[in-house]
């Protein structure tokens, strides 16, 4: 391959993966100089056990939270964020500890722009690279579900609700200073969202390998983050309680986390934003529904017919991607796609269609005109106006 005039890549979380992961927390927060963190999660979350986990782990090292915050809902909002941050302040905390999916740890990410800026708005400091170092304050993500990567991304998306717009934040001091990807955070995950969210991160490792921001080290990232799906997000699904699998699936997110982080994503991911801002569209059922369509789409551009090619590795394995003729091999990838899709869609009822979301077509015009504004639309390989977007949309419906 040819190497980029320029790239930039950064993973700065350290990476605690595996049995007792969750019980190395109280160390690594000494090491981070903090002993007061607050910590935020869901009330799901909070309900069914899985945050007194971590405040377990917490305790057996004579640690516990300053303050603990569990009302964040699924779509992370501007209100929510400048709250959290007031309370932070209010309770004399000096850090971080972020247990839940993607909505949570943007959120954490969102309150610490806050503090490290010194500001009480978010609004100040939306958009690109607008962040300084700033203020200090350690931050400990611990994922809970296998797809967003948000534990691993230089990127927070969080809501505007009076605008019904999802706003991207994207710094390098966005980065967790460590992630916890333990078996315990996710062995009760239902299969469907399992299925999901192991979507989501499949589409992020695909959008990441062909924008056209790709570089070398995305490219490893994201490819053996297909490998991982491939092989173990099936197994996650029907047998929830294979460690093994549901681990597996934790890299895999933090991997395809980091790679769509370091060059972007494309198409999919600017038409799903848009449905979740103004249809409600869950993400990792948006991202589901519309990958192999974004994949269609993106088939007309040949760069990124050659690229779908050599994903066909990964993506089926050596006997399927050798027996299969070059000039086919792109096809090849996207029907692996959907069929991986539908034995989902079988297996465990995952929505393979807008309609399933009680989405209204008469939406569609507005969703398009958001999608075309979006910062993932600008990297994707093949341009695409509104008209576009809706005949995905119509597709996808």
């Amino acid at each position: 391959m040819k190497l980029p005039d320029y790239y930039e890549f950064q993973s700065a979380a350290k990476i605690m993966s595996g049995k007792f992961a969750l019980e190395n927390i109280p160390q690594e927060m000494r090491n981070l100089h903090a002993v007061h963190p607050m910590i935020l999660s869901d009330n799901m979350l909070e309900k069914i056990g899985t945050l007194q986990k971590v405040l377990d782990a917490l305790a057996s090292q004579g640690m516990e939270a300053g303050a603990i915050y569990t009302d964040i809902p699924a779509d992370s909002s501007l209100h929510v964020v400048n709250g959290i941050a007031k309370e932070f302040k209010r309770k004399n905390c000096d850090s971080l500890i972020a247990v839940g999916g993607g909505s949570v740890i943007d959120t954490a990410k969102g309150v610490r722009m806050l503090l490290s800026q010194d500001m009480d708005d978010i609004l100040e400091v939306w958009g690109c690279e607008n962040l300084t170092m700033g203020h200090r304050v350690p931050f400990i993500a611990v994922p809970t579900t296998s797809g967003t990567g948000s534990e691993s991304t230089l990127v927070a998306v969080i809501k505007n609700e009076a605008r019904k717009l999802k706003m991207e934040f994207i710094s390098y001091y966005l980065q967790p200073d460590v992630a916890v990807l333990d078996v315990r955070m996710t062995e009760t995950l239902p299969p469907r969202m399992t299925a999901s969210t192991g979507m989501d991160a499949l589409c992020h490792a695909i959008e990441a390998y062909s924008c056209i921001q790709k570089n070398p080290v995305s490219d490893a990232y994201a490819m053996k983050a297909i490998e991982l799906i491939r092989d173990n997000l099936e197994w996650a699904v029907n047998r929830g309680h294979d460690g093994q699998a549901r681990l597996a699936m934790a890299n895999a997110s933090m991997m395809a986390g980091a790679a769509f982080s370091n060059s972007m994503v494309g198409i999919v991911h600017a038409i799903g934003h848009a449905l979740g801002g103004v249809c409600h569209v869950p993400h990792g059922d948006a991202m589901t529904i519309l990958l192999p369509h974004g994949m269609a789409y993106n088939y007309a551009d040949e760069r990124t017919r050659q690229l779908y090619g050599e994903l066909l590795l990964p993506l089926a394995g050596e006997e399927i991607y050798f027996s299969t003729p070059k000039a086919q091999r792109a096809k090849q990838a996207i029907k692996e796609v959907w069929s991986l899709r539908k034995r989902l869609h079988r297996s465990c009822g995952l929505s393979v269609r807008l309609r399933d979301f009680d989405v209204n077509p008469e939406d569609f015009e507005k969703v398009a005109e958001t999608a075309i504004n979006d910062g993932a639309m600008l990297v994707n390989p093949r341009k695409a106006d509104v008209e576009d977007v809706l005949f995905i949309l119509k597709k996808a419906f």
